[in-house]
């Protein structure tokens, strides 16, 4: 299978990345790993593309890739990829069963000492990616799909999508049977105080039994 081209991009150049077409998943891997649509890939070791079996009903979309996930290799094994393994865990749903992945896939970040710091993608960033994570969609035609905070949430459901505002309830997506919107884990791990942060950590295994009920019941594949 042909990789994506290897398009060189000036800094703040970015164009659409460009999936092979008819490539399974493996095949999307591939072509991923030398995508060159946005700068990001300069100063990323690597693309992280999404990990799960090819038959999950259930996908779980995030940000970006962190640094630990940047420099091996996987999505969500970082501080928010262990608080996500437990939260999968509490609401009964095995990760194994699961497709995890971003909106972005190469690590976006800026040096402070020794330490590589996350930058919040661009929208031009967000937007160069896009046809790698609709692949993955259409090759895996889920029943439930689950933005896992802003970033996925507005790459899926546009602009206007806010969190707290959606989250909660199914919505209507050509990606998957039902779409539904929750917290980023690592936005818990900010949460300040024990309290608060029990009870944000209770409502996200909630949104996460919500979308694995309609991952279990729902049709399958994407309406449309």
């Amino acid at each position: 299978m042909p990789a994506a081209p290897r398009r060189s991009s000036a800094s703040g150049e970015h164009r659409l990345a460009e999936p092979p077409g008819g490539a399974d998943l493996e095949g999307l891997r591939a072509a991923a790993a030398g995508c060159r649509a946005c700068p990001l890939w300069k100063s990323a070791t690597q693309t992280v593309f999404g990990e799960g079996p090819a038959a999950a009903r259930l996908v779980l979309l995030g940000e970006q890739p962190g640094d630990r996930e940047d420099r091996e290799g996987r999505p969500f094994i970082g501080p928010a990829g262990r608080l996500l393994d437990r939260a999968l865990a509490e609401a009964g749903i095995a990760r194994e069963d699961c497709w995890l992945t971003n909106a972005v896939k190469h690590f976006k970040w800026v040096p402070r000492g020794k330490l590589r710091l996350h930058q919040s993608p661009g929208a031009r960033d967000v937007a160069s990616c896009r046809p790698w994570w609709e692949a993955e969609l259409r090759r895996l035609q889920p029943r439930a799909l689950v933005c896992l905070g802003a970033t996925a949430a507005q790459a899926v459901l546009g602009r206007d999508a806010r969190v707290e505002r959606d989250r909660g309830r199914a919505h209507a997506t050509p990606h998957a049977a039902a779409t539904f919107v929750t917290a980023h884990p690592s936005a818990l791990l900010r949460v300040p105080d024990e309290a608060s942060r029990e009870a944000a950590f209770a409502r996200f295994v909630a949104d996460l039994r919500r979308a694995a009920d309609a991952a279990r019941d729902g049709p399958q594949g994407a309406p449309g």
